[in-house]
């Protein structure tokens, strides 16, 4: 791994909400941390599940939607940052101009979570 800082990734120059899953992930495989930008297109979703044993920090930079948790829905908007707990329930549906946000997080082992369709 470098040891200097470094600009990793630029959220203005993704393809913000035009497509589903990771547009970016952090790569370097000696790191303390887990980083990755994901997109979902209009109207999809990230199926409910619980989250892994660690917290995760959300910021949302593009598009808007819903986070479904156990107790209610959370609306997002370009800038909110969103803290879920380890163990949390949650499931995302992106607004009408899609959806897309930053997630960082203590390294953990790659879940598979993957977009499904939205349900009629």
């Amino acid at each position: 791994m470098m040891n200097e800082p470094q600009r990793m990734a630029n959220t203005s120059k993704l393809p913000a909400g035009a497509s589903n899953g990771a547009l970016w992930k952090l790569e370097p495989a000696d790191r303390d941390l887990d980083a990755n930008v994901i997109s979902l297109a209009p109207g999809e979703q990230i199926g409910e599940h619980l989250g892994p044993a660690l917290d995760v920090l959300l910021h949302v930079f593009a598009g808007s939607g819903m986070l479904h948790t156990a107790s209610g829905q959370i609306e997002l908007e370009v800038g909110d940052i969103i803290y879920l707990p380890a163990h949390s329930q949650r499931r995302f549906t992106a607004g009408e101009h899609g959806l897309a946000y930053f997630s960082v997080h203590q390294r953990k082992n790659t879940t598979g979570l993957m977009p499904v369709p939205r349900r009629s």
